[in-house]
């Protein structure tokens, strides 16, 4: 773990990045002066650059990506000392917060998925739009996309292209790739995103035919599902009665663990005249955000990525966290187990 700490004058005024709901998120999360918070999903520091300006407080900003903290060194800089930047990954949020001296905080704003600067960097294989070696890791350690391709049995390819791309030709998806790569390797984006296009027909107007595939062995490759739940929880454990956290997710998958876990974490009452042995832990959070919000029409416009955001926002309780629950994996193998042929 990685920690990079601000100790110079103003802002440099360098380009500037927008978050995606980036002032909606402020908004929700109230900041004030001498809170503490975090910016769990760093990226290009729209988020981190938007608590500093609303209010005399500190950040946190984790990112696992190393490309991001470096990128985020001006800010830190321009910090004052209220910015502190760690490349880890943001399960690991209520540690990172306790080596910080910060065991309890106000506010944590996640960005869900992954962002703009890596889809337009070729050399991180997270898009087909541009060619480059099939990587999507988001950090710079462990099995890429190219590894869980070329090794992952039909079935374990099936299942990972099925749940979590939501792809209803995974299989014929799963066979074409273990055919293809009998022949030679799969290295690059351009070759896989062709592969699938030779077996996913799209008609007119609809995305690409490799795009859930793609979705798909990013989202397994980072373990993100799981990763998220883990910082959900996470945050649950480090925020302060009052503390607010907010969720900016961008497809069905996110929105749904993020749903699920403020619903159980927010649901009031016991049982009902149906099932009254039921007995619900107290809330631990207050949900804010009765229905998820949405970007507005001018953002959409000028960003068309935010049609599909999603922000959801609630407010701790004084009441001790939840146990953890349920399996974000969706039922499917580790990366070590699948990269060895499982």
């Amino acid at each position: 773990m990685m920690a990079i700490n601000g100790t110079q004058g103003p802002d440099p005024g360098s380009a500037r990045h927008v978050p995606v709901l980036g002032r909606e998120a402020v908004e929700w999360l109230a900041p004030r002066d001498g809170g503490v918070y975090v910016d769990a999903t760093f990226g290009a520091g729209g988020y981190s650059r938007a608590l500093l300006a609303a209010a005399n407080c500190r950040v946190i900003g984790i990112d696992r990506d190393r490309g991001a903290i470096a990128g985020g060194f001006a800010l830190v800089d321009a910090s004052g000392g209220r910015l502190t930047l760690v490349e880890d990954r943001f399960s690991n949020l209520e540690g990172i917060c306790a080596a910080q001296g910060a065991a309890a905080v106000d506010g944590v704003v996640m960005d869900v998925g992954v962002s703009s600067m890596q889809l337009d960097e070729a050399a991180r294989g997270f898009s087909f739009r541009l060619d480059g070696p099939l990587d999507m890791r988001m950090g710079s350690d462990g099995p890429s996309a190219a590894d869980v391709v070329a090794h992952a049995s039909e079935q374990t390819l099936a299942d990972i292209i099925y749940r979590l791309g939501e792809e209803r030709h995974s299989r014929a998806v799963a066979r074409a790739i273990v055919a293809a790569r009998s022949a030679e390797p799969i290295a690059t984006t351009r070759a896989l995103a062709a592969i699938v296009a030779r077996v996913v027909r799209a008609r007119f107007g609809d995305i690409h035919p490799a795009t859930r595939t793609f979705q798909a062995l990013r989202i397994f490759v980072n373990d993100e599902l799981a990763e998220l739940a883990a910082a959900l929880a996470a945050a649950e454990r480090v925020l302060k009665p009052g503390g607010r956290l907010v969720v900016v997710s961008f497809h069905s998958l996110e929105d749904r663990i993020v749903k699920t876990f403020l619903a159980e974490r927010g649901r009031v009452g016991g049982g009902s005249r149906h099932a009254p042995e039921i007995v619900r832990a107290a809330p631990s959070f207050a949900i804010l955000t009765k229905r998820p919000v949405v970007a507005a029409e001018d953002e959409v416009r000028g960003n068309p990525r935010a049609r599909s955001a999603r922000l959801r926002a609630a407010e701790r309780t004084a009441v001790p966290a939840h146990a953890a629950s349920g399996d974000a994996r969706m039922g499917l193998p580790s990366l070590a187990a699948a990269v060895r042929g499982g």
